[in-house]
Parts: structure tokens; C-alpha cells; sequence
């Protein structure tokens, strides 16, 4: 599990688009899948728009736990405030009770797995204070990841026009989450018991079967304006996803949360697979040379380079560019840089590889004599002319001297 797990990176930066938002039926108004071998985006839909995200709150609200709390084995005991409101609301619970004690493992196993709305309520309390100073330190958190289209006014993820995020924003928080081993040990965990033994916590995600054992683990979330949404990672072949979705049809006709996660995850994993693009060794670049030994100079791949592609991808679509100098002179010395080869997939970028001088090139003579063909023979026809007018001269001096 740790090593599925440790290609997940804590932040998404580039881009590697294949497949356009018609091309995959899905329910779910929103979308966004990784790749995260290679920390590239495989799909997207409407991954900017600014959504209900209904539990997915709850991603960022086990964080603030896991980075305030040192022992998460303490021991608490949880009041009839933190049950306040959810019979009324009809929140989803993880089964504890008022007075109960508890720790603080206990409630994100609770927070996490089923949802508990009275584990956010209480771990709320107990590490902010109260649930406005708690909400305050999850928008600081907002702030220090520059998450720019999300803003929480709770830790339940109740539906609230304050409260809400993009699918693109949540990616790159549950990323960062994920860089927690807590965090991961929890939502990949099958199942987990309480450290009074009192209750038995199931991972609904890693036991559901309308998705395939590929599924990992993550977090649902659903309300009346978030539809059903599900922030899951999923590994398979050696190739490590992450995947958000939000806004699903909340209806009685299936889990749409679960079958579009299948429909993505299995065009990707039916479709796509590694291609060796470059092998080691191989010829990916000749630069022309001016005035040396040698008329050109091979530059060969220090490495083997794969690329994340549609199993009936056209090698034509594979294109190099290279950036830098490029005409090799004598003048270059030994391990100089002379530029950057980029290897592209139709526009998107699949690598790079620095372009280094092997050897040093050595100048010749003839090469820039035939080069410079006239400016040769004048000054060859000039130099002539000097020394004959020379030897006139020393002739003409000696025959002076003789008389």
C-alpha cells in the first residue's frame, strides 16, 4: 500500500489532456482525474466551476486535526453539544453516543469512514474551541495552499453558500492530505475498531462492488445541492489515479458517484497503458557543425522515456522541438549545455532531456579554408605579391651597395 501510495504528490501543477469532457458519459456535472505517476490530468469537467462539495469538507476538516493534535490516542469524552441538531438536520452518524469516551483516532476513523456529523462536531470543539474558531483555522488553511475557489463556514459540509470549493481545489487539498500517513491509513483501511471495542467502522468505499478492487479508498460526500459527490484514489497496473467528482444525481436510480468513478477509471485503465517513446541510447537529435573534424554531431537519449498514451496512439503523433544553440563549433568546450530536446505528444508535453557536449569538436584548417574560398585566395594572392616586392627590393639593395 505505502509504495501505491507515495506517487501521490501534494501538489498538481501540469497538464496532460487526452480526453475532452464529451468523450466519457458521466453524470456528474463536475470532474477531474490524475494521473499521479506523472502528476498529469488525464480528464476534466468543469474542474473550476464553484460547487457544493457537501463531506468532502471533511477532507479538511481531519487535517486541521491531524496537524493540532499530537496524540491522537488521548482520550476525550464527547457532550450532547456535539449531537446538537443532528436528528433534526438527519446527519449521517458513526455511531457514538453522548458521554462516551473516545479518542481522537477514534473520531477521524469515524470523521472519515462513515461520515460522522458528530465527529466533525466534536473534533470541532475540542481542537478549535468552538466550531466559528475551527472553521477560522480551516480558511487559514485555505489561504496557506492558495486554494482559490474554496471558502468552508463549516466542518460537516452542510449545505451553505459559504461553504464550497471546485473539483480542481479539492484534488490538490486531498493530495496534500494524502501526504499525511494518518490520513491515508484511514481511508484505505478496511475496517477499524474503537478503542473500547464498542464499534466496528466498515470502509463502505473499499467494500462497495459497483467499482472494481482497483478502488482504493477516499470520501463521499452527499446533500441536496452537492448531488453525490467522491474524492477516491485507485491503482491498478502500476498506474496510480486520483479522482474527484461532485454533483451527481441524488435519485433512487443507482450510486452515480460510484458509476461514474467506474466509467472514468475503466477508460483509462481498458485504453491507456505506459509506451516506450524513446529508448536509451536512441539517436533524438543531430546538430551541424562549422569548421571542425567532424561534418555533424549525434546527440543519443541518456534514458528511457515512457509516456501515459492511448494503446492506439500514431508514433507521428510524437514530435521532438529542440531550444538552443545550433551549430557546434570548436569553441564549445566539453559538458556544455547546449540546449533542451521537448518530446510531445500532439501539443502535450510528455519530457525533456538536456542536450550536453559529449565530446569537444576539433577545429580544421582545410574545412575553413574551403569555406572561405575567395577571402583565402586574396589574401594567399596578397601575401605573394609582399614577398615578391621583398625580393625586389633586397635584390635592388644589394646591386645599390655593389656599384
Amino acid at each position: 500500500m505505502k509504495k501505491v501510495l507515495k506517487y501521490i504528490p501534494c501538489l498538481f501543477i501540469s497538464l496532460f489532456i487526452f480526453v475532452n469532457v464529451n468523450a466519457l458519459e458521466i453524470q456528474s456535472n463536475n470532474a477531474i482525474l490524475y494521473n499521479t505517476n506523472d502528476n498529469k490530468v488525464l480528464y476534466q469537467k468543469n474542474e473550476n466551476e464553484k460547487v457544493q462539495i457537501a463531506s468532502l469538507t471533511k477532507i479538511m476538516t481531519a487535517i486541521i486535526t491531524l496537524e493540532n493534535i499530537k496524540n491522537l490516542d488521548e482520550k476525550v469524552i464527547l457532550t450532547q453539544e456535539d449531537f446538537e441538531g443532528i436528528v433534526k438536520e438527519n446527519l449521517v452518524t458513526a455511531g457514538f453516543h453522548s458521554t462516551q469516551t473516545v479518542t481522537y483516532k477514534d473520531l477521524l476513523y469515524g470523521l472519515l469512514l462513515p461520515s460522522g456529523a458528530e465527529c466533525a462536531k466534536a473534533l470541532s470543539r475540542l481542537v478549535g474551541g468552538s466550531e466559528a474558531n475551527f472553521v477560522d483555522m480551516m480558511n487559514k488553511k485555505i489561504k496557506t495552499l492558495k486554494l482559490k475557489s474554496t471558502h468552508f463556514s463549516n466542518p460537516i459540509g452542510l449545505d451553505d453558500e459559504n461553504n464550497y470549493s471546485s473539483v480542481k481545489d479539492i484534488s490538490e487539498l486531498f493530495s496534500y492530505a494524502l501526504k499525511n500517513e494518518t490520513f491515508k491509513e484511514i481511508i484505505t483501511t478496511d475496517n477499524y475498531k474503537t478503542s473500547d471495542n464498542s464499534l466496528t467502522i466498515t470502509n463502505k468505499i473499499r467494500h462497495n462492488k459497483n467499482v472494481g478492487d482497483y478502488l482504493l479508498g477516499g470520501k463521499t460526500g452527499t446533500t441536496t445541492d452537492a448531488g453525490l459527490c467522491l474524492a477516491s484514489i485507485a491503482q491498478k497496473k502500476d498506474v496510480n489515479f486520483l479522482l474527484v467528482t461532485t454533483n451527481a444525481p441524488y435519485d433512487k436510480k443507482g450510486p452515480h458517484n460510484y458509476e461514474d468513478a467506474k466509467t472514468i477509471y475503466e477508460h483509462f485503465l481498458n485504453n491507456y497503458s505506459y509506451q516506450n517513446i524513446v529508448n536509451k541510447k536512441d539517436l533524438i537529435l543531430t546538430l551541424k557543425t562549422k569548421y571542425t573534424k567532424n561534418s555533424k554531431v549525434d546527440f543519443y537519449s541518456n534514458k528511457n522515456i515512457k509516456a501515459y498514451l492511448p494503446n492506439d496512439y500514431n508514433k507521428k503523433d510524437v514530435t521532438y522541438k529542440y531550444k538552443g544553440i545550433k551549430t557546434v563549433t570548436s569553441k564549445l568546450k566539453k559538458g556544455k549545455q547546449l540546449g533542451t530536446l521537448t518530446i510531445y505528444y500532439k501539443t502535450d508535453k510528455i519530457a525533456s532531456e538536456k542536450i550536453v557536449l559529449k565530446e569537444k569538436q576539433k577545429f580544421s584548417l582545410l574545412k575553413y579554408i574551403k569555406a572561405h574560398k575567395l577571402q583565402t585566395t586574396i589574401i594567399i594572392t596578397l601575401i605573394i605579391l609582399l614577398l615578391l616586392v621583398v625580393k625586389r627590393r633586397l635584390k635592388h639593395g644589394k646591386k645599390h651597395r655593389h656599384a
